[in-house]
C-alpha cells in the first residue's frame, strides 16, 4: 500500500469517529483533524488544512463568540496560545455560545505538540438536569456530588489514558537506551551506596576479561575481582562523597589499560544514592601516549646534553692529548706512569659514557620487522654465552610465541643483553641460572621476563634503578644500562617493571603484541638507486623474496620504465642525481603506483619529512624490507 493510500484510509477512519479530533505539532500548526472537528466548530475549509496555525483558529473562534463576550480579542487569543504552548494534559467541560456543552480532553505527544478530543456531552448534561428536577426527595447536595463524581470520573479516565501513553513511551525509551548501551564498546553501569550493581550493559567482561558478564545484583568486589576493586576503591569513595573522578588503572589479568569515570548519582542536593560508572579500554591510547612522552623526553634530553657533551668531549680530547704526551716522556718515576695510565683509563671511560648518552638522548626511529623469538634467543645466547662467569648458565622458555611478530629486534636484543650482563654480575660469586621467559598476555602484550638468582634488588635500587647514572657497581658501572632498557621499552610503547623473587631479581618487559604480516606476493619492482653497490645489494634482497626487479639510476630512466605494464611497486632512494629527488618522483606517481622511499638521511631531515609515502632507513636488512613490502596496499 502506498503512503498516499494509507493516508486516505487513515483520514477516512478518523472521519467515522463521532468525536471531534485535532492534532497540533510543536510549532502550534495543525497536523491532523477529522470531519467532526470542522462540523462541531463550523470552521471554514482554510482552517482545517494541515499547517493552519493554532493562533488563527483561536482568533476565528473568539471573534465569532465561541467563548462569549470578550473585551480584548487579541489579549484573549494571546492567553490561549500561551496556555497551549505549555503542552500540559488537561480535561475540562465548557458551555458553548450555542448552548451546547462539550468536554475537551488534551494530552501532549512525546515528539512535541498535543492531541485534543472534543465530545458533545449535551445529552448527558440534560439527563443530569432532568434527574435534579424529578428527584425532589434527593437532596441538592447529593445531586451536586453525583455531578461532580461524573465529571471527576471523566477527568480520571482522560488522565489514565495519558498515563498509559506516557508509560508506553517510557518503555520504548528504556528499550532503546538499553540497546544503545549494549552496542557501545564500553562498560556502562550503576551501583548503589553499598556498591551493589543495579544496572550494567553487560560489557564488563568484554572491557575487563575475567570479570562477571552480568554484574547486576553483585558487589563491585565480586564483579571486578579483588585486585581491580582495590585499585578503583578510592574513586568509589570520592564519588559517594559527591565528587566525580576519573581513575586509570592497569587491569592485571588482561594487561589492558582501563579508564574508569565515576559520577555521583545525586538523588537530592545533599544525598548521593549511588554511582554511575563508565569504563573504557584505552590500552592503545596509553601505548601511543607513552611512546610520545618518551620521544619528548628523549628530545629534551638531547637538547640539554648536546652542549655539555660537546664541551665534555673537547675536555677529554685535551686530557687524552696531554696524558699521551706525558706517557711518551722518558725518565718519569713509576708513580707518575701509574697516574698517567689511570688518567687515560678514566678519560676513555668518559668517552664510552658520551657514546651511551648519545644512544639514549639521540633521536631514533623504530624499525619493526617480522621476528621469530626463538631465533632471536638463539642469537642472544651465542652473543652472551662467552661473557658469562663459569657458574652462570642461561635458560630460555618460549612456549606460546612461535609465530613471527613485529618487533624492532636491535633495541630488544640490546636490552636483553644488558639485563643478562647485570644478572651475570650479580651472580658471579655464587652462580646460578639466568632464566628468560616469553609469553603472550591476552592479545595485547608480549611479556619477556629476565629472572636471576643473585640476591635481588635493594630497596634503593627498586626505587632508582631506572634513573640515568644510578649504579650499584661502584666505579665499574656507568648507571646507564637499565635506564637504556627503560628508554627503549617506553619508546616502543611498552612498560618495564622491577621486582624481587625468593631467589633474586626479576625484570619484566611488556611490548605491544602485533602479529607480522605475511610476505608480499611476488611482483615486479622498479628499483631506483644511483649507487651501484647499494643497487646490487637491494636487488639481491628483492630477488631472494621472489620479486622481479627492473633497475634505474636516475629519475629520467625511472619515468621511462614506468610505462611497463606490470610495475607493481617503486623502491627509490631520496637523493638522486639531478635537480629532482625521490620525493618529487613520489609526488608525481602517487596515484599511479605504490612507492617506498629509502634514505640515509636522519628522521628529522627537512627533505625526508616531505615524503608522501613510507620511508626505509638505510642501512636496512632483508627482514625490514620484507616487512615494509608486506604492508604496501596492492
Amino acid at each position: 500500500m502506498s503512503e498516499t493510500s494509507r493516508e486516505r484510509l487513515t483520514q477516512a477512519g478518523l472521519n467515522l469517529i463521532g468525536q471531534a479530533l485535532s492534532i497540533f505539532d510543536s510549532d502550534l500548526r495543525l497536523a491532523v483533524s477529522n470531519r467532526q472537528y470542522q462540523l462541531m466548530f463550523d470552521l471554514p475549509d482554510t482552517l482545517t488544512q494541515p499547517g493552519t496555525t493554532f493562533e488563527d483558529t483561536i482568533r476565528f473562534l473568539v471573534t465569532r463568540g465561541e467563548y462569549g463576550e470578550v473585551d480584548d480579542i487579541e489579549a484573549a487569543v494571546r492567553e490561549r496560545v500561551e496556555t497551549a504552548r505549555a503542552f500540559e494534559a488537561h480535561y475540562m467541560e465548557r458551555q458553548r455560545a450555542n448552548g451546547r456543552t462539550i468536554s475537551v480532553e488534551g494530552a501532549p505527544l512525546p515528539e512535541g505538540g498535543w492531541v485534543t478530543v472534543y465530545t458533545d456531552i449535551t445529552p448527558v448534561k440534560r439527563q443530569e438536569a432532568l434527574l435534579r428536577a424529578r428527584s425532589e426527595e434527593l437532596s441538592d447536595q447529593l445531586l451536586d456530588h453525583a455531578e461532580a463524581l461524573a465529571a471527576a470520573n471523566r477527568e480520571l479516565a482522560a488522565t489514565n489514558m495519558a498515563l498509559e501513553e506516557t508509560s508506553r513511551q517510557l518503555a520504548i525509551t528504556e528499550a532503546r537506551t538499553r540497546q544503545v548501551t549494549e552496542m557501545m564498546p564500553a562498560h556502562i553501569a550503576r551501583v548503589d551506596r553499598n556498591l551493589i550493581y543495579t544496572f550494567s550493559n553487560r560489557r564488563l567482561s568484554t572491557v575487563m576479561p575475567g570479570s562477571l558478564a552480568n554484574a547486576v545484583g553483585h558487589h563491585a568486589s565480586e564483579a571486578l575481582g579483588p585486585e581491580t576493586y582495590r585499585k578503583i576503591t578510592p574513586g568509589f569513595r570520592r564519588a559517594l562523597a559527591g565528587e566525580a573522578s576519573v581513575v586509570e588503572i592497569t587491569h592485571d589479568p588482561s594487561g589492558r589499560r582501563i579508564r574508569v569515570a565515576l559520577t555521583p548519582d545525586l538523588a537530592s542536593k545533599n544525598e548521593v544514592s549511588g554511582v554511575y560508572i563508565l569504563s573504557t579500554d584505552v590500552t592503545h591510547e596509553a601505548q601511543a601516549r607513552a611512546a610520545l612522552a618518551q620521544s619528548a623526553k628523549r628530545e629534551l634530553a638531547a637538547q640539554l646534553s648536546s652542549g655539555l657533551a660537546h664541551d665534555f668531549a673537547n675536555l677529554l680530547t685535551i686530557i687524552l692529548g696531554l696524558q699521551g704526551r706525558l706517557e711518551r716522556m722518558e725518565g718519569l718515576p713509576a708513580d707518575a706512569q701509574d697516574a698517567i695510565r689511570a688518567t687515560l683509563g678514566a678519560a676513555r671511560r668518559g668517552g664510552t659514557l658520551l657514546d651511551r648518552i648519545a644512544a639514549i638522548s639521540g633521536p631514533r626511529e623504530l624499525r619493526p620487522q617480522a621476528v621469530v623469538l626463538d631465533d632471536l634467543f638463539d642469537d642472544l645466547a651465542a652473543m652472551a654465552g662467552p661473557t658469562l662467569h663459569d657458574p652462570v648458565t642461561l635458560d630460555f622458555d618460549n612456549s606460546d610465541l612461535k609465530d613471527p611478530i613485529l618487533l624492532d629486534p636491535g633495541p630488544l636484543q640490546d636490552s636483553l643483553l644488558n639485563l643478562i650482563l647485570n644478572a651475570n654480575h650479580a651472580m658471579r660469586a655464587e652462580g646460578g641460572t639466568i632464566r628468560i621467559e616469553a609469553r603472550a598476555v591476552r592479545d595485547t602484550w608480549v611479556e619477556i621476563a629476565v629472572t636471576d638468582q643473585g640476591g635481588g634488588f635493594s630497596e634503593e635500587a627498586l626505587e632508582h634503578a631506572l634513573d640515568p647514572f644510578f649504579t650499584t657497581k661502584g666505579n665499574e658501572g656507568s648507571g646507564l644500562g637499565l635506564s637504556m632498557v627503560y628508554d627503549q621499552t617506553k619508546l616502543a610503547g611498552g612498560t618495564l617493571r622491577l621486582a624481587n623473587t625468593e631467589d633474586g631479581a626479576r625484570v619484566t618487559m611488556r611490548l605491544p603484541l602485533k602479529p607480522a604480516a605475511r610476505q608480499a606476493e611476488p611482483m615486479m619492482v622498479l628499483l631506483v638507486e644511483d649507487d651501484e653497490d647499494i643497487r646490487a645489494s637491494t636487488r639481491d634482497m628483492l630477488r631472494a623474496m621472489d620479486h622481479t626487479v627492473v633497475e634505474a639510476g636516475t629519475i629520467a630512466e625511472a619515468e621511462a620504465l614506468l610505462n611497463l605494464p606490470d610495475i607493481a611497486l617503486v623502491l627509490s632512494d631520496i637523493q638522486l642525481p639531478g635537480t629532482r629527488s625521490g620525493v618529487d618522483l613520489a609526488r608525481e606517481i602517487r596515484n599511479q603506483v605504490p612507492m617506498i622511499l629509502m634514505t640515509s638521511l636522519p628522521p628529522g631531515d627537512a627533505l625526508r619529512a616531505q615524503a608522501p609515502c613510507p620511508v626505509l632507513q638505510k642501512p636496512f636488512t632483508a627482514a625490514q624490507l620484507a616487512a615494509l613490502l608486506a604492508g604496501v596496499p596492492r
